[in-house]
């Protein structure tokens, strides 16, 4: 009963002087506001980060030449020294059930760059000598035509598949890009297939991009090179049965290439071995300090309306010095006027921190239409807003209040 009569007392104190109160708690409404609606923001970028990586394919092993770990300038120099770079051998050995088990499909990749042309249009792309399990493991299928096969890669083939971007770049709306001729590096290629469209992503457009047949990217386009015998590449991606297999798998790849590249029990790895688990938490701990980050600089403005509010509080209590004088006089003790005064504090923050809220789930809202950005307002992101402006109200009440619970009453009482 004590508790909701200094409510109601604390309400009808804001309720007698309604522009103060609504100056005071704007800072708190900004605050909050910004706190969810920048959470929001940090939150999407998270997820939007996640699905990019998933969207790479499913249960992904990911085998390129190197290391990744950092060190000295001296042992980085060694280990580029000592690296060799992965070859089509290497991809037909992880291929082989006997050596590697549990593996679904095996992709190698041979990427460079280079300028795609139609006539007088052109552009500038990603070039991909690939295999026809690419279009399994790494989930890009086409809509016009068909995906690389395998006699294009037998035969190296100058036959080309498309890109959703550079698709649209060549040809009109109205043509039928299939059996069309196209030039990659002023060499001829016939366009066998296109591809849907996959969007942006965390690693560009992965629409501007065209395949063609592996063999005919290292021996007919560009010079691959070769490593003991064998035809170099770019990358491997090995896809897994199961997510429980992964690491088991990875540990198979390491010592099938160990032994390949002739690597002694001393010696680091010439090339490394990434799941998609170890993408999204990199990436995870990056985006997680952003989102920390946007939330700090969210929480000044609470700061700043916590402020306002012992400003506003101050003022209340030299405003009320008689009726604080008036209450003592007739029994009211130090704890029941400090209680009072928190209590106004309190609701002050707590008011402003649910239209806060309302503003926030706007603001979010806004930034995902206008900025064409993904936002998530998160529970946590809410109780983190409501609970930090409930906190703000009492540290910064906490003065205003011990000061009016420590007046005299007969000062009070004479105070005009």
């Amino acid at each position: 009963m004590q508790l909701w009569e200094s409510v109601r007392i604390a309400l009808r104190g804001l309720a007698a002087n309604k522009m103060r109160s609504i100056l005071t708690m704007l800072g708190i409404i900004i605050g909050v506001a910004a706190v969810i609606a920048l959470l929001s923001v940090g939150h999407g970028f998270e997820q939007y980060i996640t699905e990019q990586f998933e969207g790479l394919g499913t249960n992904l092993l990911f085998v390129i030449p190197g290391q990744l770990e950092g060190g000295s300038h001296e042992e980085a120099q060694v280990a580029r020294q000592r690296a060799q770079p992965l070859t089509i051998g290497d991809a037909e050995a992880l291929a082989d059930p006997f050596l590697v088990p549990d593996v679904v499909a095996v992709a190698p990749e041979y990427e460079r760059s280079g300028v795609v042309a139609r006539g007088k249009r052109d552009m500038f792309t990603t070039i991909r000598g690939v295999t026809p399990e690419f279009q399994s493991v790494r989930n890009f299928n086409p809509v016009l035509g068909e995906f690389i096969a395998q006699e294009h890669v037998n035969g190296r083939s100058r036959v080309v598949v498309l890109g959703d971007t550079v698709a649209k770049e060549l040809f009109d709306e109205d043509e039928y890009p299939i059996g069309q001729t196209i030039k990659l590096n002023d060499v001829p290629f016939k366009v066998v297939g296109v591809l849907e469209k996959k969007g942006g992503g965390s690693f560009g457009d992965q629409d501007n991009v065209v395949m063609i047949p592996i063999s005919t990217a290292q021996t007919r386009l560009f010079n691959a090179g070769t490593v003991r015998g064998e035809l170099v590449i770019s990358v491997i991606y090995v896809q897994v049965v199961t997510q429980d297999k992964m690491d088991a798998v990875a540990d198979r790849i390491t010592e099938v290439l160990r032994d390949r590249h002739r690597i002694s029990f001393r010696d680091d790895d010439d090339f490394t071995v990434i799941s998609q688990a170890d993408l999204i938490q990199v990436f995870g701990d990056f985006t997680a300090v952003f989102t920390i980050v946007l939330g700090a600089i969210a929480g000044i403005s609470l700061l700043v309306g916590g402020i306002g509010i012992m400003n506003i509080m101050l003022v209340s209590v030299t405003e009320r010095t008689r009726e604080i004088g008036i209450r003592k006089a007739v029994g009211a003790k130090r704890r029941d006027i400090l209680f009072q005064f928190l209590i106004e504090a309190v609701v002050l923050s707590l008011i402003g921190g649910f239209v806060g809220i309302g503003l926030g789930y706007v603001a979010s809202a806004l930034l995902a239409n206008l900025a064409d950005l993904k936002t998530v307002v998160t529970a946590s992101a809410v109780l983190l807003a409501t609970s930090f402006s409930v906190a703000v109200g009492l540290f910064f009440g906490i003065y205003p209040a011990t000061r009016a619970a420590r007046l005299s009453p007969i000062d009070a009482l004479r105070y005009e």
